[in-house]
């Protein structure tokens, strides 16, 4: 079966509160679990941007979800498609708090595809490069 993924952006709802986020990321994290979904949140105080993966029927199974909470709005799907492999394998949800710089990269990146180039280190293109050079120093020993 292949794995899919979705990225988006959108708009929170609600003022920036660690607790709240927390509690959320923890909530979709036992339903990612459940729907053998994995991904990344990165949340800039205003906005979100997340990426998830895994057998189609527990992506949009997830995006339903996420396209219907009302802890935001304005969504708008940067990408979805067929990958090869997962990008956060060992991540039910994981949320980072990311620089408003760092949000707008990610948004403006190429999400054609999914592609990330392995080889290149530095000066990151595609969405997925960004992606990986932000959640590599957390990954702490953990395979990407």
């Amino acid at each position: 079966m292949p794995l899919r993924a979705i990225g988006y952006v959108s708009q929170a709802t609600q003022p920036w509160n660690r607790a709240t986020v927390d509690d959320m990321v923890e909530r979709a994290a036992a339903f990612n679990r459940l729907a053998g979904v994995t991904g990344v949140l990165f949340f800039d105080g205003a906005r979100y941007l997340q990426y998830v993966e895994g057998p189609e029927d527990g992506v949009e199974v997830v995006y339903g979800r996420i396209q219907s909470s009302p802890l935001h709005s304005d969504l708008m799907e940067l990408a979805r498609g067929t990958i090869g492999r997962r990008l956060m394998p060992y991540w039910s949800m994981r949320w980072l708090l990311a620089d408003p710089s760092h949000m707008r990269t990610l948004v403006k990146a190429d999400w054609t595809g999914f592609i990330r180039l392995a080889e290149r280190k530095t000066n990151p293109q595609t969405a997925m490069e960004h992606v990986h050079r932000y959640v590599e120093p957390y990954l702490g020993g953990e395979a990407a």
